[in-house]
């Protein structure tokens, strides 16, 4: 029981803990948005699935954690650029990223009501394999940063499950407040933008430091909230997005 009384575990959980929240708000952004392709009734219950996924997969890559600093050896190089397998998954997940912002903007924006019906609309299962895909890449990229700020698994493996916890009750509320607010959607679409080319320059080599791309994150969301102040003071309906599905009750 001494870790009870060591500064420096409990600092280490803090700041691991508000890392982890941090980075789960991509996540939580990217679950919102696939999940509101999914009928009302398996909503939520994909948005709390795609969540306790992401904690299992980040205590998995914890117990492995010798394979995920691996993970940053060379395999090898290309015009004088040492490429990891890290650099391979940022990259791949960038490029994942850039690829669902873009279509699902496009499809919200482009087209008539129900335009893509004729295609099939997702499967609970497709959506939690596409969220799976996306905690991978962030799993990784939070693993590697959390060792190098604690030797200690155990805090790292605390610092997950507190986060996870904190996320899965805060989520209903960022989805809500997501898909009740069409800007709102445009924005956190954008964002998923921004993040899918920090992540290939990462994966590049070409470090972008993170508090950068949160400040402008921040600031959009500032600026958006006093758009709808100001809107609902003068009760103007939002634009409403296009629906490219047709849920259909069997």
């Amino acid at each position: 029981m001494e870790w009870i009384a060591n500064p420096e575990i409990w600092t280490a959980l803090v700041t691991l803990t508000v890392l982890e929240i941090v980075l789960g708000v991509d996540n939580v952004i990217f679950i919102s948005i696939l999940a509101a392709k999914l009928p009302k009734e398996q909503q939520d219950r994909a948005r709390q699935t795609g969540l306790l996924l992401a904690a299992g997969m980040r205590l998995l890559f914890l117990l492995a954690i010798g394979w995920i600093i691996g993970l940053k050896a060379t395999l090898f190089t290309v015009l004088g650029k040492d490429i990891s397998g890290k650099d391979i998954v940022l990259m791949l997940g960038g490029l994942f990223l850039i690829y669902k912002a873009t279509k699902e903007i496009h499809e919200k924006l482009e087209g008539e009501e129900g335009h893509a019906s004729a295609r099939v609309a997702p499967t609970f299962a497709a959506v939690i394999g596409q969220i799976l895909l996306l905690d991978l890449v962030f799993s990784i990229d939070s693993v590697i940063t959390a060792v190098g700020m604690t030797p200690y698994v155990p805090v790292m493996m605390a610092s997950v499950i507190v986060a996870v916890s904190i996320m899965l009750f805060a989520s209903k509320s960022i989805y809500g407040f997501i898909n009740r607010h069409p800007a709102v959607k445009m924005l956190a679409l954008s964002f998923l933008l921004l993040i899918g080319v920090s992540l290939i320059a990462e994966g590049l080599g070409q470090k972008i430091p993170k508090g950068y791309i949160y400040f402008a994150i921040a600031f959009a969301v500032f600026t958006e909230w006093l758009n709808i102040r100001a809107g609902s003071r003068t009760k103007a309906k939002p634009v409403q997005l296009h629906q490219p599905y047709e849920h259909t009750k069997e």
